[in-house]
């Protein structure tokens, strides 16, 4: 029986082989720039008490048109965005891109709210007198990078990259651990080295978070 099998073991692993070698690779490529990112992010969040931040905040103020004004005198449903002529004058006066963004309506004030990464804006104007307040507040690079390590306010297209990058780094982990199981009788020190990377954050854990 054993004899008959012996001819298709050395086929089989070096079928598995080359197989997990290339999912490796390849997930590996795919989460390379990402893991890098999500890796410096995570030691400049981890210590962003100690990093400074100068925010510098920007403001601007215009006045709409009349023209335009009569568009804002109705209140529509509540977190309506502003229309569309007024959302075009504002990206075209202030740079401001509101289109689609909801809005909160009141008699005597619109509040816009504009998360973004790495900082804050808002945006309100008066339907009566047209008047246009807008502040930005950019808190730095170091901000950006960890509000994308965090997903804040990145919209929908970053968000499904930060899934994509998370299934190509677990294909990357689980291969990794198959080639370690078909290495690892000729490298004895491959399942200790594994076991010492599964116990020390269990130990952290136990012992020092209460």
């Amino acid at each position: 029986m054993s004899a008959s099998r012996s001819p298709a073991d050395p086929q089989r692993r070096s079928f598995w082989l080359k197989t997990l070698h290339q999912w490796h690779w390849i997930s590996s490529a795919l989460c390379l720039v990402g893991m890098l990112l999500f890796a410096a992010t995570g030691i400049t969040l981890n210590h962003a008490g100690d990093i400074e931040a100068s925010p510098v905040v920007t403001k601007r103020k215009a006045v709409l048109p009349d023209n335009l004004r009569p568009a804002l005198a109705t209140p529509p449903a509540a977190d309506a965005p502003l229309p569309d002529a007024v959302a075009d004058w504002l990206a075209r006066e202030l740079s401001v891109p509101v289109a689609g963004r909801a809005a909160e309506w009141n008699s005597d004030e619109i509040y816009v709210a504009l998360p973004r990464p790495g900082g804050d804006a808002w945006l309100t104007l008066a339907p009566d007198s047209g008047a246009v307040h807008y502040e930005r507040t950019d808190r730095g690079w170091i901000s950006w990078f960890n509000d994308l390590h965090k997903g804040r306010n990145t919209g929908a297209a970053w968000s499904w990259f930060i899934d994509v990058f998370a299934v190509a780094c677990v294909v990357f982990c689980l291969t990794g651990l198959c080639l370690l199981q078909l290495h690892g009788g000729s490298r004895p020190a491959t399942w200790p080295t594994v076991g010492l990377g599964v116990l020390l954050p269990l130990l952290l854990i136990l012992l020092f978070m209460h």
